[in-house]
């Protein structure tokens, strides 16, 4: 049986919807840096369906994230794939400043987002081991 949680019964981490890029591109600034691996790629949950997201930092060193992806290779060369996070966040069409919530469903692999006043539901998910990760990100180039 598959375990699911509620945005209610994790950790919310607020993120500011921002800018960047000379073509102004959404991107969401983590408020608490310690709650994501800058580096990693991690699962990402928007709008009920699980992506892959990398954690970045900005120029001022703030976690940030860019995009939602359908495999870690796209998430790690973002111009290659479909953006689901920057789609999302388009289609909200809420002023830049506004507050995005960040649920850790499990710490420094698995995060949601949603919008201001929702709930959202995940699948529980547990992180691999290390060995099985470092595998993987071996097999995924």
């Amino acid at each position: 049986m598959t375990e699911r949680v509620t945005s209610e019964g994790v950790r919310t981490v607020d993120t500011v919807l921002e800018r960047y890029g000379s073509t102004n591109h959404p991107q969401l600034r983590v408020t608490d840096a310690d709650a994501v691996p800058v580096g990693e790629v991690v699962r990402l949950v928007v709008d009920d369906t699980e992506y892959r997201a990398q954690v970045t930092a900005d120029t001022s060193g703030n976690a940030v994230f860019r995009g939602a992806f359908e495999s870690p290779r796209l998430a790690r060369t973002p111009g290659e794939g479909e953006n689901h996070l920057r789609a999302w966040l388009n289609a909200l069409d809420l002023d830049y400043g506004r507050t995005i919530h960040l649920d850790v469903v499990t710490p420094d692999y698995k995060y949601g987002v949603r919008a201001p006043g929702e709930r959202a539901t995940y699948t529980a998910t547990e992180a691999p081991d290390d060995g099985l990760a470092s595998i993987a990100r071996d097999l995924e180039g």
